[in-house]
Formats: structure tokens, C-alpha cells, sequence
């Protein structure tokens, strides 16, 4: 069941289904608001309609989270809050004058070839290591999103072509090439230890969890942590880690910039730009290695 059939607040779940049959946004950032609203909702203990700006600006001041994390709330709030005004449930929106957190403006973290062969390197014994092996080797190869890899469905791969066809933001489908390995793990994946997985069930969805259904975020979330944790990786790893280390590979072996934004389904080249600057910060870091980078016996 999604997060519209389990809304028990008859508004958001009209706010939800606004979303997504009138806005048509994705899937992911439906069950995303729901949950970060039902979240809000529980953490208040109120009805989202009774609280004022002073309420609002002192939950976010209580959230052990990143500022990042904080604007977000603060935006599906606001979406919320218009869209009641909109209908006419409420007159004014309890987020307006409250000011974004501030955002510390940081390069991506990724990971050297060096730590991306030890989280690659997974013994091999149980159908679900085939199945995670499969992830974290689709994810390298192609900088999908973690919402684009689990809801990728088989009829999404072209085994000819040795591609995957991924429906991205905006519904915007784009064609992403695959390696020999990841299309060799791919397959070896589906034709072999995918049935036993899911048993007795069927499903649509290449990636799925011990039940048979469709891998979620937060599933893979957590066998990403446990693979990290095995490998000896002291880095803190997410999904989108493996997105920022494929571009920056691609970047720092000469790709063009204009070809790692179409894969990575930009829509804006600034967006893409910065990985240009992580790699930039890297060759400053490899050219301390020079024999005449530094000033010696006080000459320049």
C-alpha cells in the first residue's frame, strides 16, 4: 500500500492526491511528502492546521538534523499550507516571514577507485548478495538515483544494446549506456537468483526485497550501511555517494561535461558544473605531489 491508501488526515491525503494526479509529480516525491508530513505530524502531535508560524519555527529549532533536512520540511510545509489556502480550508500560510535555514554550500563527497573496489568487492554466497552486488554495480556504472535503480522495471533493460532506459525527474526518460560488469552482474542477478527471492511472487520491479516487493529507499539505505561497515570504509556513504563518484570518475578521465550532465539527467548545466570544481580541488590536492610545488630554503 502507498502513503495515500495509509493517510489517515483526510488533508493530507487530498493535498497528496493533488500532487499526484493534478501536479502528475513522481511516485517518489509523493510517498517523500507524505511521509515527511505524517512525520511532522506525529513529532507536533497536533493537527497541521492548528499550528502558527511560532509552533513551526520552534519544531525545526528542536530537530537534530541537518539544515538541509530543516528547509526541506519547511518546503513541503509551505506546499501544504498553499495548497489549504488554495481550497479555501485555511486564510493565511503559517510559513511565510519563517526564513530558510542557511546551507553550507559543500563539494560532493565520493569515493577513490580504491574504496569503490572494496564496497564492490562482496562475497558472493546468498541470492540477496547477487541481488546487492547487482545494485551497487548498476549504481557505478550509470550515476542513477537511488529512486530511478528501485523502481527501475525489466523492461527497462536492453540486454542488445547494453543499456537501461531510466524514467528520471519530470518524467523525463533518458538512455544510460552499462558496463560489461555491471550488465554481466545485472544479468547474472536476474536469470539466477531473483526467482529465489521472490519465491512465489511476481513483480515488475528488477530490484526486490526479502518479501518480494519492490526494494524502497530506506531498505537499500541500510544494506548500503552494512556493505560500507564490512568493507572497512570509514567515509560516510549514501546512494547518492556512488551518483557524485561515477561523475567525478567520468570528469577526472576526460568526459565532456555536457555528456555527464545528459547521463545524469540534469536538467541545468550548472547543476552538473559542479563537479568540475571537485575536480578541480583534486588536481590542486594531486599537484602538491609536484617536486617543485612548494618553496624551498625560503625561495619562491
Amino acid at each position: 500500500m502507498n502513503v495515500i491508501d495509509t493517510c489517515e488526515d483526510k488533508n493530507i491525503k487530498f493535498y497528496l492526491e493533488y500532487l499526484k494526479y493534478e501536479r502528475r509529480v513522481s511516485d517518489n516525491t509523493v510517498e517523500s511528502y507524505g511521509e515527511n508530513l505524517k512525520i511532522i505530524s506525529n513529532d507536533i502531535k497536533k493537527d497541521l492546521l492548528t499550528l502558527d508560524a511560532s509552533d513551526i519555527r520552534e519544531y525545526l529549532s528542536s530537530l537534530d538534523v541537518t539544515p538541509k533536512t530543516k528547509a526541506h520540511y519547511l518546503s513541503v510545509l509551505n506546499s501544504f499550507y498553499n495548497y489549504m489556502i488554495f481550497n479555501g480550508i485555511i486564510k493565511t500560510n503559517p510559513c511565510s516571514g519563517i526564513k530558510l535555514p542557511k546551507l553550507e554550500k559543500k563539494l560532493p563527497n565520493y569515493l577513490t577507485i580504491e574504496e569503490i573496489d572494496k564496497l564492490l568487492d562482496i562475497k558472493l554466497t546468498k541470492p540477496i548478495d547477487y541481488r546487492n552486488k547487482a545494485m551497487l554495480e548498476v549504481l557505478f556504472a550509470t550515476g542513477t538515483r537511488i529512486s530511478e535503480l528501485i523502481s527501475l522495471t525489466l523492461n527497462q533493460i536492453d540486454y542488445d544494446e547494453c543499456v537501461i532506459r531510466v524514467m528520471g525527474k519530470g518524467k523525463k526518460m533518458r538512455i544510460i549506456p552499462l558496463g560489461d560488469t555491471a550488465m554481466e552482474y545485472l544479468k547474472l542477478y536476474i536469470n539466477e537468483y531473483r526467482g529465489f527471492i521472490l519465491k512465489t511472487k511476481t513483480s515488475e520491479y528488477v530490484f526486490v526485497n526479502k518479501n518480494g516487493t519492490k526494494m524502497s529507499r530506506q531498505g537499500f539505505f541500510k544494506i548500503l550501511k552494512k556493505i560500507v561497515k564490512e568493507a572497512g570504509i570509514t567515509k560516510d556513504v549514501s546512494p547518492h555517494t556512488l551518483r557524485h563518484s561515477f561523475a567525478t570518475y567520468l570528469l577526472n578521465n576526460g568526459a565532456d561535461l555536457r555528456v555527464i550532465q545528459e547521463l545524469l539527467g540534469h536538467e541545468n548545466l550548472v547543476t552538473t558544473e559542479i563537479y568540475s570544481h571537485l575536480s578541480n580541488k583534486k588536481i590542486e590536492e594531486d599537484y602538491q605531489h609536484h617536486p617543485r610545488a612548494h618553496k624551498e630554503n625560503g625561495i619562491d
